[in-house]
């Protein structure tokens, strides 16, 4: 019988003691991803003690080295996408899942481009446990296109190994359109060239100077999915496309 693998041994593990120790390491993590995300992985671990009010002694403590602590911050970032795919998984229909997650994806790397650098770079820091939240990520990836595809809606020649490739070129449209709502559609429809069935329509790739006046003032976008959305003619224009979106954004509000 194999026995259960000791987190504690494992550097940048949780830890299993004491919640205060417990609050101090979750406390230095998340400040170390805010940190690492505005200004870039060559900060000093005092600088991350210091902008997360412990001494350097706690930094330490839990994370006894600079490398560890990056594996740890990036462990956490694929974490949150794997519980990302599993909500999008559950809460929406296999290809909505799946296009779903991969716009979230973009979205998300779009201010962390520092760890997405990271996880494509070197390979000299310690990887046990980010190798372990990549392969759950791996398998969430793999459950949200086995499903899409036995939907029919994608493509059945697309491989789960496609897709970071994709989210990777996804970011880099996004970040070379000045319009957030404009470089999303074409993140959008870059991907909707993995369905069976493309959904987005080419009318918007039009000159919008050549549009009438009132077709242009009419056309918007779905400030979470870039998803066109129709504008009527009375009433309050719509900022989403449906209840999914909208709760989407709603989560991802800031806590004031």
């Amino acid at each position: 019988m194999t026995a259960a693998p000791d987190t504690k041994a494992v550097p940048g593990a949780a830890p299993a003691g004491r919640a205060d120790a417990r609050r101090n390491r979750a406390l230095v993590l998340s400040t170390a991803m805010r940190v690492f995300a505005e200004e870039g992985l060559e900060v000093s671990l005092g600088r991350i003690a210091q902008r997360a009010g412990v001494g350097a002694g706690t930094v330490y403590r839990h994370f006894p080295t600079k490398e560890i602590l990056i594996e740890a911050v990036l462990a956490e970032h694929v974490e949150r996408l794997v519980a990302a795919a599993d909500q999008w998984a559950a809460c929406a229909a296999p290809g909505d899942a799946l296009f779903g997650f991969l716009l979230e994806v973009t979205e998300k790397s779009m201010g962390r481009r520092h760890f997405c650098d990271a996880l494509t770079a070197g390979q000299g820091w310690p990887r046990a446990v980010l190798a372990a939240a990549g392969k759950r990520l791996h398998q969430a990836l793999e459950r949200l296109l086995r499903d899409a595809k036995q939907a029919g809606a994608i493509r059945p020649d697309v491989r789960a190994d496609d897709l970071s490739p994709l989210i990777m070129g996804g970011v880099a449209l996004r970040s070379a359109h000045r319009d957030p709502a404009r470089g999303t559609w074409l993140v959008r429809l870059l991907l909707d060239g993995l369905r069976t069935h493309p959904v987005t329509k080419a009318d918007p790739f039009r000159d919008s100077s050549a549009l009438p006046r009132h077709e242009t003032s009419a056309l918007k976008y779905c400030v979470e999915c870039g998803a066109t959305l129709r504008v009527h003619a009375t009433g309050r224009p719509p900022r989403y496309c449906g209840p999914t979106c909208r709760q989407r954004a709603h989560r991802r509000r800031p806590a004031v």
